[in-house]
């Protein structure tokens, strides 16, 4: 039942290239969680005999099977392929002065083989900011898990996980983090009053979705919607000239 739902967009995914909706079938994540659970789910069907008999037997109803043809990438995957030269190209407004600290989390890099980068030594977000002008804090808990998974039952554990990332990025000098998960954004902004209550040394930085920055670097200010993110980042980009 954990593959069934993936395994279902995948699916469209086929039936899309069927109706000559798209002419190949890849399907692009913004979303680490969706990246890893799609990714994961797809090599189980191509790999998993038992398992894909018993998804197939569940799927009965669906017009046809799936084929296992889809691929599953990440934005991010697909900006490198695009190439960070024309990246570059796009950008009006350089973050020139900001640094930045590339948070990917447990999900974009991990299990080896399945992630968008290496999971030692990744690179793929450091290059969009550097793309984009901004400058880049290189932390170690880059890819530390942030307690999402127990972030229902477990709030306080979870804001303590997220609460020592946050604090070794202001430490080292970021002036915000950035990330590719919905849920690591929920622990580490939305959670920011729990954090606060648990952590009282704790002063807070901002935390922003990576498509946030680059709507910032192409002077799509509106479309970044800056003003639903907790800490509001835009005192900080005023002060440094990239806010109007």
């Amino acid at each position: 039942m954990h593959h069934l739902a993936p395994i279902r967009v995948l699916l469209r995914v086929e039936e899309a290239v069927d109706a000559g909706l798209v002419d190949e079938p890849r399907v692009v994540t913004l979303c680490a969680m969706c990246y890893n659970t799609l990714k994961r789910a797809n090599h189980l069907y191509r790999n998993d005999a038992d398992k894909r008999r018993v998804i197939e037997s569940i799927m009965e109803k669906e017009s046809r099977p799936y084929g296992g043809k889809a691929e599953v990438i990440h934005l991010l995957q697909l900006l490198k392929e695009v190439g960070w030269e024309k990246v570059s190209e796009r950008v009006e407004k350089p973050l020139e002065g900001l640094k930045i600290a590339p948070y990917y989390g447990c999900l974009l890099l991990r299990p080896r083989g399945f992630g968008i980068d290496d999971p030692e030594e990744p690179r793929i977000m450091e290059s969009l900011i550097e793309a984009l002008g901004g400058e880049v804090v290189d932390i170690p808990f880059k890819s530390r898990c942030c307690g999402a998974y127990h972030t229902v039952f477990m709030k306080e554990e979870a804001a303590e996980l997220s609460y020592k990332i946050l604090r070794q990025a202001s430490e080292m000098g970021a002036d915000l983090i950035a990330l590719s998960c919905p849920l690591c954004m929920f622990n580490m902004a939305d959670r920011k009053s729990l954090i606060e209550r648990l952590f009282r040394d704790f002063k807070g930085i901002p935390v922003l979705y990576f498509t946030q920055l680059m709507a910032l670097a192409f002077g799509l200010e509106e479309e970044a919607h800056l003003d639903e993110n907790n800490p509001d980042p835009r005192p900080l980009l005023r002060e440094r000239g990239l806010w109007r």
